[in-house]
């Protein structure tokens, strides 16, 4: 039937068995590829694997190593690019939804926004802001503030005229109804967008850091794809999905913490 549930135990066997065919599959194209070229690198065995793993962990002739340095670089224009983007796209979207001259004023501009492709405006980001910190952090909220501002406008115009006609009835002010009807029913949507938007955010920092950057996850990552180094490559993909999935899971908690009404009706 249609949208009917299966056990936990299930889904969980289920999702063991996805991730194992995968690592089946992958050994399995691997082997045939080191058949044909025993020194291949570029579907690298988990042998050398292991070489990549070690080589970006242990210290280089530097005294660095690849993994600290790249996440902290990486992590730190995320943490800020994303954090500027959540406050702003939320801000703009609340204005948007509660007051109809600031939707007529901003919705062109988020909407041609929305349909700009941030890699491909790489260059301008590059005119305005350099190609530092204020370059990375431009593109990273830029490029996601659209769609989280028109997520928000679109709740509020789905929430029924007749909740808030009666928030107005027993006396609740403006400001009342923004906070006590209009977010309640916002945030849960909210949450669920910007689970959405944090893989085109990573793809937007690992593109420019590819382009310009010195350190960090997508300059590593072009520069042993260079190297044919793919044991690197792999791996440091493995890394940023991981952590992807990660900070979904950490939205999904707070989700079911501060919206449980949300989460009983999704059920």
């Amino acid at each position: 039937m249609i949208g009917r549930p299966i056990s936990r135990t299930k889904a969980v066997l289920l999702s063991v068995l996805s991730v194992i065919l995968l690592l089946v599959g992958y050994t399995w194209v691997s082997h045939e590829q080191h058949k044909i070229n025993p020194d291949d690198t570029t579907i690298p065995s988990w042998g050398q694997l292991a070489e990549g793993v070690k080589k970006f962990t242990q210290p280089d002739r530097k005294g660095e190593r690849w993994l600290v340095e790249d996440s902290l670089a990486t992590g730190e224009r995320l943490a800020i690019g994303l954090a500027l983007g959540l406050v702003l796209g939320f801000f703009i979207g609340m204005l948007m939804g509660c007051l109809a001259p600031v939707e007529a004023f901003l919705q062109p501009p988020i909407s041609l926004l929305a349909k700009v492709p941030q890699t491909a405006a790489l260059a301008v980001y590059f005119v305005f802001f350099g190609t530092g910190m204020e370059m990375y952090v431009a593109m990273i909220s830029f490029g996601i503030i659209p769609a989280l501002a028109v997520t928000v406008y679109l709740a509020i115009k789905d929430i029924p005229a007749e909740m808030l006609d009666k928030a107005y009835t027993l006396g609740a002010s403006a400001f009342e109804v923004a906070i006590e009807v209009v977010l309640k029913q916002v945030l849960p949507k909210f949450i669920d967008a910007v689970r959405l938007s944090i893989g085109p955010a990573i793809v937007f920092l690992i593109a420019a850091e590819m382009v310009v950057g010195d350190v960090g996850f997508g300059y590593r990552i072009r520069l042993q794809f260079k190297l044919t180094n793919m044991n690197v490559v792999y791996p440091y993909l493995v890394l940023l999905a991981g952590f992807g999935f990660l900070l979904d899971y950490g939205l999904r908690v707070l989700q079911a913490k501060v919206c449980p009404w949300y989460q009983n009706g999704a059920k």
